[in-house]
């Protein structure tokens, strides 16, 4: 029979839960300051933007040489022409095919007023403007031109943030059935799926259209236990009807994920290596603030959140229910071996813009 965890009162649950948020903020603040994230930022930033259009012909045509198993991962990351990336010390791999795009195409274009009318000509190449004409660059046309994604390139490593880590192991006695009884209780279906693919490469799923949350079993049982938390987080916090939840994609996901570290921790399951990354990107992905400040502006929601969940738990809790502190030396550890974990649910890619979204009515799903 499952063992029956000490209640605690309401003060203590609040206590125990603000001390830990608190070590998660230091520990998101100490990983923005590192030299290893401002790297990988300046790396990030010299990376320009793609046009939609771009955006989706590198989509498509990744995705059919996927198809046909020419590339092993399903979308790229950094994608550069060939002179871009000899500037960053990296060279395409001899035989590498890029992606095909539009590229735009300028003209100089001179006249005595900078006021829009029919008195602009263009300049032929080398030649100058006249004494006192202003000159602009306007766009001409488009031409077809190559890009290269980095898995197809060598040379100087890469400084990366750190990734998030899937955690292994057991999960703690009953955690999942408790979770997964509140997830019901919500209205929610739970659906299992076989892998990240059948939900768009995420860990989980919370669909507020169908009402269903889907969690992959590929993985160990303690990293389905912590993205069940993480979905309920969703679903308790993020739906179309409340009112509260019209944010940036970014405090969605470190509300829900931080509440799947605070359901965690006070059952021993440390899923910092995973859940510090991924707050953290996110985090930075937030407009105006600092990730240490969309931290801290989610504690009261967090843990008022994390504090119904665990009150309906009949789960075994750590000792008296005290979490345990989290270990930045693990994830530093982790950082510095270079590994490159795979099926992580990723913050946002390299390109990818996420200002502005508002996942409480204009998204179908959170992840």
């Amino acid at each position: 029979m499952m063992a029956t965890r000490a209640r605690l009162s309401r003060e203590e649950h609040d206590a125990k839960l603000e001390a830990l948020h608190q070590r998660l903020t230091e520990a998101v603040n100490g990983l923005v300051s590192g030299e290893d994230w401002k790297r990988a930022l300046e790396f990030a930033a010299r990376f320009r933007s793609r046009s939609f259009n771009n955006t989706l012909l590198i989509y498509v045509q990744h995705y059919a040489a996927f198809q046909k198993g020419l590339v092993p991962d399903p979308m790229p990351t950094y994608v550069a022409g060939f002179k871009q990336w000899l500037s960053t010390a990296r060279n395409v791999m001899r035989g590498q095919s890029g992606y095909q795009i539009l590229a735009p195409v300028t003209a100089r274009f001179a006249s005595p007023t900078p006021e829009i009318d029919d008195s602009w000509r263009r300049l032929g190449r080398g030649e100058k403007p006249s004494w006192g004409e202003v000159v602009r660059s306007k766009l001409v046309g488009l031409r077809p031109a190559y890009v290269f994604d980095v898995s197809q390139t060598d040379g100087d490593p890469i400084p990366e943030t750190p990734r998030p880590v899937l955690l292994h192991g057991q999960a703690p006695e009953g955690l999942w059935d408790g979770l997964a009884a509140q997830v019901q209780a919500q209205g929610f279906d739970l659906r299992l799926v076989a892998s990240a693919g059948e939900i768009g490469g995420a860990n989980g799923l919370t669909n507020y259209l169908t009402h269903e949350v889907s969690v992959r079993v590929d993985m160990d049982d303690a990293a389905q236990v912590k993205t069940l938390a993480h979905e309920l987080g969703h679903v308790m916090l993020h739906g179309p009807g409340n009112e509260d939840a019209v944010m940036h994609r970014g405090v969605a996901e470190v509300e829900a994920e931080s509440i799947a570290l605070m359901v965690g921790a006070a059952h021993g399951l440390a899923t910092d290596d995973y859940t510090i990354p991924y707050v953290t990107s996110w985090a930075a992905s937030v407009p105006g603030k600092t990730p240490t400040e969309v931290v801290q502006s989610t504690a009261e929601r967090v843990r008022g959140t994390a504090v119904k969940i665990l009150d309906q738990l009949d789960t075994t809790m750590v000792g008296d229910g005290t979490p345990p502190g989290l270990d930045r030396d693990a994830l530093a550890r982790e950082h510095a071996s270079g590994r490159k974990p795979t099926g992580v649910k990723a913050g946002p890619p390299a390109e990818a813009t996420h200002a502005g979204s508002t996942p409480s009515v204009e998204a179908v799903a959170l992840r």
